[in-house]
């Protein structure tokens, strides 16, 4: 009994020291998944659970991709069962503004003019990410902010690279164009 406590210790310590580092990227990619804070955090809870649920079959040590493909997933079933799909996007400026709280850039402070312009090109951007439609949204999400390689979005997804390829270019041309009507 001794053992079978010491080997559990073992799995969740290795799991947290795996996980855990992802947790902000989980969060970002079910945030923008399903344009809700709180369904992000529900969501990247209940992904979590699954991913330590399933740990024992994870091969290696790469965790990222396996992981942000159960964030997804775990989004995807959040959007069908409460029907999200076409609720906007909404700007909080506590997550999404200015990186550095004290208003500076690299330790050089920024006039409110362009604090302002800052602000609202933030405001648009975020919008039109937001009103893209979901595979576009995801696959330019995973690439862009998350910074994923196409080898992990080809297995987050699991779609062939042709695939995120087109995706992500659709997703750049959509995205110029609704950028360029603003």
């Amino acid at each position: 009994m001794a053992k079978d406590a010491s080997t559990a210790s073992t799995r969740s310590e290795r799991f947290a020291a795996l996980a855990l580092p992802h947790l902000d990227a989980a969060y970002n990619l079910a945030r923008w998944l399903t344009r809700n804070d709180s369904d992000a955090q529900d969501v990247v809870q209940d992904a979590y659970l699954r991913a330590f649920r399933a740990f024992d079959g994870l091969r290696g040590d790469v965790i990222r991709p396996w992981l942000l493909a159960i964030v997804r997933n775990t989004s995807l079933d959040c959007l069908a069962s409460r029907h999200l799909g076409g609720r906007a996007v909404t700007y909080d400026d506590e997550l999404h503004g200015d990186p550095e709280p004290d208003g500076t850039v690299e330790g050089h402070p920024l006039d409110p003019q362009t604090l302002v312009m800052r602000a609202q090109d933030r405001q648009l951007l975020d919008g039109a990410i937001g009103s893209l439609p979901l595979p576009f949204r995801e696959v330019l999400v995973l690439r862009e902010l998350q910074e994923c390689t196409y080898e992990e979005i080809v297995g987050i997804l699991g779609i062939p690279a042709g695939t995120v390829m087109s995706r992500l270019s659709r997703a750049r041309a959509r995205l110029a164009a609704l950028l360029a009507k603003e």
